[in-house]
């Protein structure tokens, strides 16, 4: 990657984090200098001198700038660490203060008011269907069944979730599609069951271009995700498809429960 791509891409991303272009472009351009004039940033940064002032102010503003009051200004960017630290907090306000307003705006019919609600949604995406499986453990309240096929899902955020349940005395069992996916549930999750699913048309055998099951998470038995992938697609994890379905009586969550069911050891189905 050249200089003039890297600076580029720097820009781009501190535009993300907030900053203006010109301000983006100036506190880089400090980043390159012990400390600087107005002048040294705009033949550096290449942002109009008129225009230099204005970013320099707004990036003290924010704790990305000091300024030294001679004659004339010299200017210096504040610390790596210390700017990256500003701008994640910065971030991390963002988020909570967005939070808070959607949780005001948010206005949805509470379970009390329809007990036997009945919904099937669809997810794009492997760090969005990540993100609901996560959720969707840590909202269990008695049981958890979660089959994996797609060893690359077992990652330390879903074993940190599941150690909680563990905690929390939810009752779990973990699915492997293949020994190695069980063995590492296993060894992760030592006083769990775990057991080697016999459903071997969950991967096929198919055509390459073939779609694939890459996970099953039923919660509370009567919450249900399924996860679907091109196992030979050149990024499985972007191409990873999802539903999940609510509500006890849901014809999708009895089928699947059902499924997975016959997949689990003689000695007992917690689903059931």
């Amino acid at each position: 990657m050249t200089q003039d791509t890297t600076t580029s891409e720097a820009v781009s991303l501190l535009q993300e984090l907030g900053l203006q272009e010109y301000e983006a472009r100036c506190f880089l351009a400090l980043t390159q200098l012990s400390s600087g004039t107005a002048k040294e940033v705009h033949e550096i940064s290449e942002v109009p001198r008129t225009r230099v002032y204005d970013a320099i102010r707004v990036l003290e503003s924010q704790g990305l700038v000091e300024v030294q009051h001679s004659s004339p200004q010299q200017y210096r960017a504040v610390s790596i660490t210390e700017a990256t630290r500003t701008l994640r907090q910065k971030y991390s306000d963002r988020i909570e203060t967005l939070e808070t307003y959607l949780e005001t705006i948010e206005h949805r019919e509470s379970e009390s008011d329809n007990d036997q609600v009945q919904e099937v949604w669809s997810l794009a995406g492997n760090e969005a269907i990540d993100s609901r499986t996560l959720d969707l453990i840590d909202d269990a309240e008695s049981e958890v069944a979660l089959l994996v096929v797609d060893e690359a899902l077992l990652s330390d955020a879903l074993f940190d979730r599941l150690h909680d349940a563990v905690e929390e005395e939810i009752s779990i069992v973990l699915g492997g599609q293949t020994e190695e996916i069980t063995s590492r549930l296993g060894a992760e999750l030592p006083n769990v069951t775990t057991f080697e699913t016999g459903l071997d048309w969950l991967t096929g055998p198919w055509a390459d271009h073939e779609v694939a099951i890459s996970r099953i998470l039923l919660v509370d038995r009567e919450t249900l995700l399924i996860g679907s992938y091109y196992p030979d697609s050149a990024d499985s994890t972007k191409s990873e498809q999802a539903v999940y379905a609510t509500g006890l009586e849901n014809g999708v969550v009895v089928l699947l429960r059902r499924l997975i069911s016959s997949g689990l050891p003689a000695t007992g189905d917690p689903t059931k």
